[in-house]
């Protein structure tokens, strides 16, 4: 992917079954392209993901589809999938640590 490129979330709206994001893509010798991606309200209703990560996820998506096509894909519409979702929430699930407090294993000497 080119470093020369931009991208920019431009807003949202809500319709009746999703939400629609829009994003702004510039590149220093093209004029500006639109890029919208959806999301089922199903996803935000069943808490599959949080109206704050939405922008989030859909920019990922973006940018995977901008380097997938060397900057210039075919499509300018993309819907983001349940899958996509749970690899989401997957990859930023809080860390199991354990705690300094929690109780030493048994060692058998």
């Amino acid at each position: 992917m080119s470093h020369e490129i931009i991208v920019q979330f431009v807003g949202y709206e809500v319709k009746e079954q999703l939400r629609e994001y829009t994003f702004s893509v510039r590149e220093s010798a093209t004029d500006p392209r639109e890029f919208t991606l959806t999301i089922p309200t199903a996803a935000f209703n069943e808490r599959l993901l949080s109206i704050q990560d939405a922008p989030d996820v859909c920019s990922r998506k973006l940018h995977r589809e901008l380097a997938a096509h060397e900057n210039h894909p075919a499509e300018s519409h993309y819907a983001i999938t349940n899958t996509e979702l749970a690899d989401y929430r997957t990859a930023r699930a809080p860390r199991t640590t354990r705690s300094p407090f929690s109780r030493k294993p048994v060692e058998d000497y």
